[in-house]
């Protein structure tokens, strides 16, 4: 694939701008392995805190119409156990991004320090779930506490800090300059949106936990937008996530400032070739439009 494709972001090179989004297959090192053969130029693990945590009872995920709805609960098998994972990822040889939640700035920090000297390239600050009580959206709502949090990870692990934010927030830009201002290295916008599905006969909530997050093609034009509003108040990388299936869209989110996008309820609708179906869409459209670097495009969409 051609070096046209090679980016940064925060110091970490990738070969391509696409990276696994967290919670899609980064549960084992074996699994992330499967996914930088594939050809994802990086990719994040599913969060993980502190203590194991089982996560919610079954039924979990449904598909609906326009994506899919998931309340997990952050199921994980806590971060002492993850750093064996964390160290046969990296053999993949390309980055790897521990995203880590806690209840507490400190337990963030404690997270995420054993993250990075298990060998994670770089950190996810998960304050965006949406159906996990005290931990995610409740801390990514709150600009104060989003930068309490990345002070705290930031004088316990020497990696950058990706923050990963919700949408759930008036101004989303608000809690961005706060993150940045706290020292975040990069943003990750958007986590999945609150949502839910009810059986119609049986008159119940799909969902064990009846609230879930919305992944996948319908959430597209709310990160496309979030993206586009960060992208003009900070001066750190912005890495898109939600609902990227194609090129088309990888593109759309550059446009709009994306120096990288996530992929995840993609490989559930189409497979682990949709890394590179996505990075050849890309290099054609480049060629195509005589760009030299995907870094020309990013932000394109704000200079007319």
């Amino acid at each position: 694939m051609s070096n046209r494709l090679a980016t940064e972001i925060a110091g970490l090179r990738l070969a391509n701008p696409t990276m696994l989004a967290a919670g899609i297959l980064g549960l084992t090192g074996s699994s992330l392995r499967r996914v930088v053969e594939a050809g994802a130029g990086a990719v994040v693990t599913k969060s993980v805190g502190l203590k194991p945590r089982e996560g919610y009872p079954n039924p979990t995920v449904v598909q609906v119409e326009c994506g899919l709805l998931n309340a997990m609960g952050l199921p994980n098998p806590g971060i002492h156990y993850f750093s064996e994972e964390i160290r046969e990822a990296k053999e993949g040889g390309i980055p790897i991004i521990v995203s880590v939640y806690g209840f507490s700035p400190e337990e963030f920090a404690e997270v995420a320090g054993i993250a990075a000297e298990a060998g994670a390239d770089a950190l996810e600050l998960n304050v965006s779930c949406p159906h996990v009580e005290k931990t995610g959206t409740e801390i990514g709502q709150n600009p104060q506490l989003v930068a309490e949090v990345v002070e705290t990870v930031k004088k316990r692990a020497d990696k950058p800090v990706f923050v990963k934010l919700t949408p759930h927030v008036t101004d989303i830009t608000e809690v961005a300059k706060a993150a940045v201002e706290a020292g975040a290295d990069a943003i990750t916008a958007i986590n999945t949106v609150r949502a839910m599905a009810i059986n119609i006969e049986t008159t119940w909530p799909i969902l064990a936990n009846k609230i879930g997050g919305l992944s996948g093609p319908a959430i597209k034009p709310i990160a496309l937008r979030c993206v586009y509003e960060i992208f003009q108040e900070v001066d750190v990388p912005v890495i898109g996530c939600g609902g990227i299936t194609t090129w088309r869209d990888a593109v759309e989110f550059m446009l709009a400032g994306a120096s990288a996008v996530q992929i995840g309820t993609a490989i559930a609708l189409k497979g682990l070739g949709v890394f590179q179906s996505i990075t050849r869409g890309i290099d054609a459209y480049l060629r195509r439009r005589d760009f030299r670097s995907v870094t020309e495009i990013v932000g394109l969409s704000h200079r007319h």
